[in-house]
C-alpha cells in the first residue's frame, strides 16, 4: 500500500471494521442520517474507476456533516472549507475494511481553531467507534 509522505499518523485516525465495504457505508450513512446530519455525499470510487476503464480496490467516500456545526468554523477560518463536511474514506485493504478520517486535532491544528470551535470536530471519532463496533 502507497503512503501519503505529507501525512503523519496523527493527521489520520484508521479503524477496522468487522464488516464489508458496502455494509459499513450502509450503516455510516443510516448513523449520520438517525444523528439528524447531513449526507451531503457518497461517492463510490471503485466504480467511476471502473466507468473509466480502470481497477480500485473498493473505496467509498462519504461525506457528511452538520451545517450548525461546520458553518463556525468555516466563518472563523475560511480554509476549513477544504476539509468540511467531513469526509470518512471506507475502503478495502485485502480481506480487511478500513475507516480512515482526518483526526479532528489535526483539522484544528491546520486551521488554528480555539477549542470551542475544534469541539464540534471531535464527534466524528465517537460516530466511528460505534460504526466499526460489534
Amino acid at each position: 500500500m502507497a503512503s501519503d509522505q505529507n501525512l503523519t499518523g496523527a493527521d489520520v485516525v484508521t479503524k477496522d471494521s468487522h464488516q464489508p465495504v458496502h455494509d459499513t457505508v450502509s450503516k455510516l450513512t443510516a448513523m449520520v442520517a438517525a444523528k439528524g446530519m447531513r449526507l451531503f455525499a457518497v461517492i463510490d470510487q471503485a466504480a467511476e474507476a471502473r466507468q473509466a476503464g480502470l481497477t480500485l480496490r473498493e473505496t467509498t467516500l462519504v461525506i457528511f456533516g452538520s451545517p450548525e456545526a461546520g458553518t463556525p468554523v468555516m466563518a472563523a477560518s475560511p480554509l476549513a472549507a477544504l476539509d468540511l463536511p467531513l469526509k470518512v474514506l471506507i475502503w478495502a485493504d485485502g480481506d480487511q475494511t478500513k475507516v480512515s478520517y482526518y483526526a479532528p486535532a489535526a483539522l484544528a491544528a491546520r486551521h488554528h481553531l480555539t477549542v470551542g470551535l475544534a469541539a464540534s470536530l471531535v464527534g466524528i471519532d465517537a460516530l466511528t467507534d460505534a460504526l466499526v463496533a460489534f
